[in-house]
């Protein structure tokens, strides 16, 4: 039987929230640094994110290699700080989970060791197996801990996942949200259409991982027909590499979009407002004129420009910032005060953090 959410962080699941994806601090030998490592998970309880997603893409999946063997060091800093700093409101832990459906279930049991409370479940580098098994092995993993289900996309290792996939996971008793990252509208709305044809898709959350469009995503209104009629379906809220920086307005954005949900026309156009410029921001961190080739990287680049990383280094000592990404970061934050304004918050806490 697998673990059921606590009530609060079932609530604060559905209700939505901002979730960023945790980097991976190193230093020059491309060691952990385990005090900026600490420091990045207190930057993000204080910008008012209301979960973190650790061990995913953004942190990149190569701790889990054994001469590496940093994932259970990673998830314990991340629990630690968790357990200090954000115990006193509801606080979603999740923990990226990967490879074949043994290894899959051994990280579930890791996090659940750890305190985590989900895990998002990623079917990269699965390619050679078919839709049952990535379901088989989903239900596996969900007799551990809850499951997030992941649409990845095809740029860093995903694949096409069908309609029908997505009606069959929500079918899942232990699935309790999605995140949609294929960076394509029309998979996109066969996710949300296949969630809605499960007899259980309310009790699925949605989530954004398009980063591409995060503002648009979280605006848009679902209007779709389900087994028994009518159903409204929007994405609540992000679980995003995006995320990782900028995290305070990416919060404040949240609340704009919350507002409009509840009729503030306001708030929808000062959202709206700023989709493009998100869009903008995150070509240039997401390195998307080389197909992503610096994308972790560009993360990196943004929090050591804020003092929260020494360098960009990555554990693949080929990842780095492309030819070009450097000035295309410096032309975003001369573009667009509100990604400047996080300086200021990260300059004020960047002392408690590091301490």
């Amino acid at each position: 039987m697998t673990q059921l959410l606590p009530d609060a962080e079932y609530t604060l699941l559905h209700q939505g929230t901002v979730v960023p994806a945790h980097p991976l601090a190193l230093d020059h030998t491309r060691a952990l640094d385990e005090r900026r490592q600490r420091a990045l998970t207190r930057y993000y309880v204080d910008a008012g994110a209301g979960g973190l997603a650790v061990g995913v893409h953004t942190t990149q999946f190569e701790i889990r290699r054994p001469e590496v063997g940093l994932l259970r060091p990673v998830l314990e800093l991340a629990a630690e700080e968790l357990d200090a700093r954000a115990d006193r409101r509801p606080f979603l832990r999740i923990a990226g989970v990967a490879g074949p459906t043994g290894q899959a279930v051994a990280e579930a049991e890791l996090a659940r060791e750890l305190g985590y409370h989900a895990v998002l479940v990623s079917p990269g580098g699965l390619a050679d197996r078919d839709l049952d098994y990535l379901l088989e092995r989903s239900a596996a993993v969900g007799e551990v801990l809850p499951v997030i289900g992941f649409y990845l996309q095809e740029a860093v290792g995903g694949r096409y996942l069908p309609r029908d996939f997505w009606r069959r996971l929500a079918d899942q008793e232990s699935t309790v949200a999605v995140k949609a990252a294929p960076f394509d509208r029309y998979r996109t709305l066969e996710l949300v259409q296949g969630i809605v044809d499960s007899g259980r898709g309310g009790e699925v959350a949605l989530y954004t991982g398009n980063d591409d469009n995060i503002v648009g995503d979280l605006l848009a209104r679902y209007d779709l027909c389900g087994p028994s009629g009518p159903v409204t379906r929007r994405f609540v809220g992000g679980l995003l590499g995006h995320w990782a920086v900028w995290t305070r307005a990416a919060v404040r954005l949240h609340e704009l979009v919350r507002r409009a949900w509840a009729g503030d026309e306001n708030a929808r156009d000062r959202a709206l407002s700023m989709a493009a410029g998100v869009t903008d921001a995150n070509a240039a961190v997401f390195d998307v004129r080389n197909n992503f080739a610096g994308v972790i990287a560009g993360v990196h680049e943004v929090l050591r420009r804020q003092g929260l990383l020494e360098g960009t280094w990555c554990l693949d000592p080929a990842e780095d910032l492309s030819d070009g990404q450097s000035a295309e970061l410096t032309r975003i934050l001369d573009a667009y005060e509100w990604l400047r304004a996080e300086d200021g918050f990260v300059t004020a806490g960047l002392e408690g953090w590091m301490s």
